[in-house]
Parts: C-alpha cells; sequence; structure tokens
C-alpha cells in the first residue's frame, strides 16, 4: 500500500474546503434569488390584472365608437 503524500493531501483539502465554501455561497445566492422571485410575483398579477382592464375598457370604446 502506498503512503500517503501530505502535499497532495493538504492540496486536495483546501480544494474541497474551497469548493464547500463556493457552494454555500451559490445555495445562499440561490435562496436570495428565490425570495426576490417570491416578492415580485404579486406585483406582476396586479400588473396583469391593470392591463387586462385598460385593454377591455379600450376594446369596449372602440366596439362603442365603430357601431355608430
Amino acid at each position: 500500500m502506498e503512503d500517503i503524500d501530505p502535499v497532495k493531501y493538504g492540496a486536495m483539502y483546501q480544494k474541497v474546503q474551497d469548493l464547500d465554501r463556493k457552494m454555500d455561497k451559490m445555495e445562499h445566492q440561490i435562496e436570495e434569488l428565490l425570495a426576490m422571485a417570491n416578492k415580485s410575483k404579486g406585483g406582476m398579477f396586479f400588473g396583469m390584472a391593470v392591463v387586462s382592464f385598460v385593454g377591455g375598457i379600450a376594446g369596449f370604446i372602440m366596439h362603442w365608437m365603430t357601431m355608430k
């Protein structure tokens, strides 16, 4: 059985630690993005409702104007 090279082991250990930190950072950023998406969801539905209402009124007016 071969001996473990402490330098290579240390380098590998450091890489694993760096990747672990990057994963933690990415998880935190993804959680923030999900929170922002959930906050803006209500605003999007309100905007769609307003645009639908305005479009309906505009369609009604155009239909009323073309009937005469």
